[in-house]
């Protein structure tokens, strides 16, 4: 990231991320209050906030979760304040409750919610299709396909916002999120940050009972003059051709949609329309388009959202054409698009043969097959590792059903762990575990992060104390949201903006809900922690083990920060009997056999020194390189 152009207050071209873009855009329009929880497509739009707070005047919050980001947004949007969010789609479904009642109630500030969904499930539990609740919660979409237009969206957005008086969602996708591009920078005219006086406003937020019935009346206006006005938004446009095929398209689709036409040689042989308002749709834009063509592709990613309104347009408009999509079997539900996919799609629409990529992709497998699975593992150093080195020996003969969670310690379902019989979404580990505990013989076990612990998992705990459910939570504290980029959550001793902040205590919250057996152990001493879980496991009643020790990644950017050295460890071959429970039981990615001698070498410069290793080796063979003779 080069935030020096983000925050430029001049007009020239910059090359950023979609991202940086999107916080660009926020910025020019002079957004004051932004809050987020972290979560991978958008992280690095919370990351630019926070790292361009000392160059602005707005107010940022690392919220609990996704619905609380939101809320605090909603609470400025209030006053007539403008605010941005943004979350992966996922996080949507937590901050739902109140984007749907937001529909009614309406804003009077701009209320901005970038909203990013994630094809093929790079980061997420699902490829969930998030547009579905713009037309739910009757509350405006703008998609965009590059990073200009999502900077352009973004201002849009908040203008359109005001207008209407309704929060707009920015939907994107991963591969819109993470491209870069030039993007053309506007001047920053912002004006001075001041409060507000509440009374002066004349304002109210409240629904129920009739008066909820009366907002839905004016909410479906509301969306009647949206259509209306997107009719003719510059982010719908038609690339026309003289031709009776037609493909309509949006988000980044459409580019694959351009990319294919030029390797087939249809640049000037197909109509395109790409659709940026996706909520509410253009109608009348969609029927002219589709009403003198003979066959007519869609061209979109997850669900067939655009695909059933046109078939529902068509019907009257021209019920002859015939329509290509997911219905028809052109394209899959699943997994995101790529050129090749859509090449295929377009010629299997237009009865050409397309390029053979079939034969190139089989014969990539061939080339696979000697190659070992790898699969992601935890970074050298992490103290998830040390931490499972001491719950699999504490588990051992012990009959147990295992919940599994979302954070890094998600990599336990992966081999050579692999050890999970559940794993829904953040927080559900504990609510499954309270389900489980009262119809299994077998000894439930749950893990959540510090991160999620605070999301989604203490109403959880709180429905065991008052239920008396009977079962074991690992807690692993590792002072940040480490999965995301470390952004600090409320372990760490500092907020947004590097502003000092006040931590909140989980044995704190954990003992004052009742529970009796809360245990804090170092992730680090593993030998030492495998008693620890055993006794955990065997009490009759609910046990939290606490297992804290900072994120490797974050421990050693700070040492670095304060001159501190990193001492690695290296394998006395003298010493070394070949018993391999540094590489069997702790799967320590600096570990390598050697092909002399078969004992286990050290890879010096990937070395942590987290001295895990050191303490499970039954020879004492591996030693700090800072006594080696």
């Amino acid at each position: 990231m080069v935030l020096r152009d983000v925050v430029a207050n001049e007009k020239r071209n910059a090359f950023m991320l979609c991202n940086e873009a999107i916080v660009r855009g926020a910025l020019e329009s002079d957004v004051k209050v932004v809050a987020f929880y972290p979560g991978a497509p958008t992280s690095e739009v919370l990351d630019t906030f926070n790292d361009a707070v000392g160059s602005f005047d707005y107010h940022m919050e690392i919220a609990t979760n996704e619905k609380v980001a939101l809320e605090i947004c909603a609470g400025a949007s209030f006053a007539g304040i403008r605010s941005l969010t943004a979350m992966k789609s996922v996080g949507t479904n937590v901050a739902s409750d109140a984007l749907f009642v937001l529909g009614y109630t309406g804003v009077r500030g701009g209320l901005v919610l970038v909203m990013a969904d994630d094809p093929h499930a790079h980061s997420s539990q699902s490829e969930q299709d998030g547009r579905f609740f713009a037309p739910n919660a009757y509350i405006p979409m703008l998609e965009p396909s590059t990073a200009q237009e999502a900077k352009d969206m973004v201002k849009r957005a908040f203008e359109i916002s005001e207008r209407h008086r309704v929060p707009v969602i920015v939907r994107t996708v991963t591969r819109v999120n993470h491209q870069s591009g030039i993007v053309r920078l506007d001047g920053i005219d912002r004006k001075e940050f001041r409060r507000v006086k509440w009374r002066e406003l004349n304002e109210e937020f409240t629904t129920l009972g009739e008066g909820a019935r009366q907002k839905k009346l004016k909410m479906l206006k509301r969306a009647e003059e949206l259509a209306t006005e997107f009719e003719s938004s510059e982010f719908n446009y038609v690339r026309d051709a003289p031709s009776d095929f037609g493909i309509i398209t949006s988000s980044v689709s459409y580019l694959y949609v351009l990319e294919a036409l030029k390797i087939l040689g249809l640049e000037s042989k197909a109509k395109v329309l790409k659709l940026g308002t996706t909520y509410p749709l253009p109608k009348n834009l969609i029927r002219t388009f589709i009403k003198g063509l003979a066959k007519v592709l869609i061209v979109e990613e997850l669900s067939p959202y655009l695909e059933r309104e046109v078939y529902a347009l068509a019907k009257d408009t021209n019920p002859a054409v015939t329509i290509y999509g997911k219905w028809s079997g052109t394209f899959s539900e699943a997994w995101e698009y790529n050129p090749n996919l859509v090449v295929k799609g377009i010629a299997a629409a237009l009865g050409m043969s397309a390029p053979d990529y079939d034969s190139i992709v089989d014969d990539a497998k061939k080339l696979k097959v000697a190659l070992p699975d790898r699969y992601p593992t935890f970074c050298a150093g992490c103290p998830h590792r040390g931490t499972w080195a001491a719950l699999s020996q504490a588990l051992k003969n012990k009959p147990h059903y295992f919940s599994n969670d979302i954070g890094c310690y998600s990599m336990w379902i992966y081999p050579p762990i692999s050890h999970a019989d559940s794993s829904l979404c953040m927080g559900a580990s504990v609510g499954v575990a309270n389900g489980l505990s009262n119809v299994i013989e077998e000894r439930v076990v749950a893990v959540v992060g510090d991160s999620t612990f605070y999301h989604a998992a203490i109403p959880a705990i709180m429905n065991a104390v008052h239920n008396g459910n009977k079962f074991t939570l690992i807690i692993l504290d590792n002072s940040v949201t480490a999965m995301t980029g470390q952004q600090p959550n409320f372990s760490t001793d500092f907020t947004a903006g590097w502003r000092q902040g006040k931590k909140v205590s989980i044995e704190n919250i954990c003992r004052a809900i009742g529970i009796e057996f809360v245990e804090i152990v170092d992730s680090y001493d593993a030998k030492k922690n495998i008693d620890v879980f055993k006794r955990a496991l065997d009490f009759d009643g609910l046990s939290i083990v606490i297992s804290r020790r900072e994120c490797a990644l974050y421990g050693d950017r700070n040492k670095r920060r304060k001159g501190e050295a990193i001492i690695p460890f290296y394998i006395d071959t003298e010493q070394c009997k070949k018993a391999y429970v540094c590489m069997r039981d702790f799967y320590c990615p600096c570990y390598s056999i050697d092909e002399t001698d078969k004992k286990p070498r050290i890879a010096q410069e990937q070395c942590d020194g987290c001295s895990v290793c050191s303490k499970l080796c039954p020879f004492v063979a591996v030693k700090r390189t800072e006594v080696k003779p």
